[in-house]
């Protein structure tokens, strides 16, 4: 068995889900883990969310130093942690997990000019996760206009900035992480879908 395997075992029969794996040059192993996600049934309440702690990061330590040294695995330093506010997307269970949230995708190859105006040769998009109308592929939506600033007035007059989607399968996806957005105020920003209505 692989040290991979191992890693990978260990984690999910303590009862989380291994989210990244990495093995630096400097002997460094980091482990990334997370409380397992189950999508609601309909008709339920979505359950409220929960965050690995301290001691869920020591639990999966312990049984990795001792497990690792049985394998025989060299290693310097290993780090268990978790996720973090730009937790990476990795499988369909993430899409589904963070649809609606605000996303940063990496895509493999860079698109043409589209019918909503994305621009040649772009690669990086940031903007909320949407299931497409189809229900098979996702979709990202967001809006170029500039933020406006707080306590400056807008018209009542002025036309909501225009939205653009892109859709997108998960095999065109090279990175894709939940945006490292952190408000301060408490103040719920609205996302671009919101801003079109």
């Amino acid at each position: 068995m692989s040290w991979q395997e191992t890693v990978t075992q260990t984690v999910t029969g303590l009862g989380f889900d291994l989210v990244d794996l990495e093995r630096s040059a400097g002997g460094l192993l980091r482990v990334t883990i997370d409380l397992p996600w189950v999508p609601p049934v309909a008709g339920e309440a979505e359950q409220p969310a929960q965050f690995i702690t301290v001691e869920d990061c020591e639990k999966v330590t312990r049984q990795l130093h001792y497990l690792l040294e049985v394998e025989g695995l060299d290693y310097r330093r290993l780090e268990v942690g978790s996720p973090g506010i730009d937790r990476p997307l990795r499988h369909e269970l993430d899409y589904m997990r963070f649809e609606g949230q605000v996303v940063d995708l990496t895509l493999k190859e860079p698109i043409g000019v589209t019918e909503s105006g994305v621009a040649a040769n772009r690669k990086k998009f940031r903007g909320t996760l949407e299931r497409a109308a189809d229900g098979v592929t996702w979709q990202l939506v967001w809006s170029d206009a500039p933020e406006i600033k707080p306590g400056v007035r807008v018209s009542k007059k002025r036309l909501p900035p225009p939205v653009q989607a892109l859709n997108f399968e998960l095999s065109d996806v090279q990175q894709a992480r939940l945006a490292p957005i952190v408000n301060f105020k408490g103040r719920q920003a609205a996302s671009p879908a919101k801003l079109a209505e």
